[in-house]
Formats: C-alpha cells, sequence, structure tokens
C-alpha cells in the first residue's frame, strides 16, 4: 500500500464503478497526492472485509451493490442516515475504528438543489417509484424536507409496505396499478428503479395528470436522457437527471479522506459521462 492517502470502493462486481473516475478527478484537480483504488470482495468473505479494514492502510472507502447492507450490520458507529436508510455507503477509520454512513440522501437533495431552484419552498405530496435500496435514501431525504404524504409505488406491495413500517405513516405504500390517481397532487415524482435504463424494460408513464410545476426525477443516469425525463420535458416540466446525485454523493466521503472539500463542477460531469461512452 502506498504512503500516499489510499482510498478505495468495495463491491462485488466492482469494475462498473465511477468512485475511481470522480474521486482521481478530484485529486487531479486539486493537487493532492493521493490514491482511490477499486477493490472486489466476494459476498462470502465481506465481513471479514470490513472486520480487517482498519489494518487495511486505507484511510476509508466506498460500498457499492452487494454489500452496503452487510457495511451496515458491521458497523457500529453509523451516522443517522445510514441508521435510518439501513446501508453504509461511506466508510472511514476514526480513533482507530471504522466508521460509516450513507451520503445517499445528501447526494439526491444536493442534485435537486442543483437542478431546481426553491424545488422544497412548499412542500407536499410525493411520488416514489420502487421499494429498493435507492428508494430509502429517497424517503429519508424527502421527509427530511418535509415532503408528505409520500406515496411509495411498487409491483410487489409488500415490499413497500416494509418500508412504510421503518420510515412511519407518511409513506403511503401503493400497488402499480393504482399510482397515475396521486399524480394530480404531487409536487415531485421520483424514479428509484431500473426501468428506463440502458438494457432494461422502459418505464412506461402517463405524465398528464401531474401538476405543471411538478418535478420529475430519474435516478437512472445511463442513458442521461430517460423516456421518463423526455415525456417531462415534453410537458415543460422541470426534469432532473440522476448522475448529479452521484456526483454529489461523493463530496462528503472524499472531504474525510483526503481533507479538502470538492465541488461539483460541469468539468466533472464531463468528465464522468465520457466514461460511459463507448
Amino acid at each position: 500500500m502506498s504512503e500516499q492517502p489510499t482510498a478505495c470502493v468495495v463491491g462485488w462486481p466492482v469494475a462498473h464503478s465511477r468512485s475511481p473516475a470522480i474521486h482521481r478527478f478530484w485529486l487531479n484537480q486539486y493537487g493532492i497526492p493521493g490514491e482511490y483504488v477499486p477493490v472486489a470482495v466476494e459476498p462470502d468473505r465481506i465481513a471479514e472485509f470490513f472486520r480487517d479494514f482498519a489494518a487495511s492502510g486505507c484511510v476509508g472507502g466506498n460500498v457499492t451493490v452487494p454489500h452496503k447492507e452487510a457495511a451496515s450490520a458491521a458497523i457500529v458507529d453509523q451516522g443517522a442516515a445510514a441508521r435510518a436508510i439501513g446501508a453504509v455507503n461511506t466508510l472511514w477509520i476514526e480513533s482507530g475504528n471504522l466508521r460509516g454512513d450513507n451520503t445517499d440522501s445528501l447526494g439526491f437533495l444536493a442534485n435537486l438543489d442543483d437542478g431546481v431552484e426553491n424545488w422544497d419552498k412548499n412542500p407536499g405530496a410525493a411520488i416514489v417509484l420502487g421499494a429498493g435500496g435507492a428508494a430509502r435514501a429517497v424517503l429519508f431525504a424527502l421527509l427530511e424536507r418535509g415532503f408528505a404524504p409520500i406515496h411509495l409505488v411498487n409491483r410487489t406491495l409488500s415490499r413497500a409496505e416494509a418500508l412504510a413500517t421503518r420510515f412511519g405513516a407518511a409513506i403511503r405504500p401503493t400497488g402499480w396499478d393504482r399510482m397515475e390517481r396521486f399524480l394530480g397532487d404531487a409536487k415531485i415524482l421520483v424514479n428509484t428503479t431500473t426501468l428506463g435504463m440502458a438494457g432494461s424494460a422502459p418505464l412506461d408513464i402517463n405524465l398528464a395528470a401531474l401538476p405543471g410545476d411538478a418535478i420529475v426525477n430519474d435516478l437512472v443516469y445511463v442513458p442521461l436522457a430517460t423516456p421518463l425525463l423526455k415525456a417531462a420535458r415534453a410537458r415543460d416540466l422541470a426534469a432532473v437527471d440522476g448522475l448529479g446525485m452521484l456526483l454529489h454523493q461523493a463530496v462528503p466521503g472524499f472531504e474525510r479522506w483526503f481533507g479538502k472539500r470538492p465541488i461539483v463542477t460541469p468539468e466533472l460531469r464531463a468528465a464522468i459521462l465520457k466514461t460511459f461512452e463507448v
């Protein structure tokens, strides 16, 4: 391991992660001596990996699929967001101990703050599509900004009901076939599913009933202009893509590991977009 501060991203597989490109961009931009490396760890070895992390030589790192929940189970010292969401995506060493938090909710909010001025000035009803790990972070974030009720739409209703139990009465679980009846009152609609992603099934929703001042946010960023966002823009609705969330969620970790709070810029966005080009 280098004597320079080294951070990592751990996953299985991990080659798809854009975290190395993001953090190396900032290391180069700010002239900071340091390294950021991908580390592939099989699921049956992940508990051991987290147990020995403090002795690994890394100052911290990111956790990607499928290890975020395992990280939460392994780390005692967690931030409030990680405890509420039940998943850890950012690690650091403090006083010799491994600590962690979840920055996905922060990234989600920062992306919207950048994309739509005063988007949360008058919070109200929201619609969240999907009930996976990303949905947990989005629910936590929307509740933090005062949105309610939040209609959590999922094809498997029991998964939405489980999240409603976790986050409280403001979450209203509903099946996919009943979603359109809630569009008329929604301030924001967020897609946390993989529908609409390159290689996945399309996300087909009629947005006609959404109010003219509603916001549509798709966490999918490959392609950047998803069918959902194209439909929103066709109605002149505020439409926010998911790449900014990926970039903003990386900020707190970089600051902890390398001592500089980085800024998400158009240049960073352009550099990461290039990594998706074939």
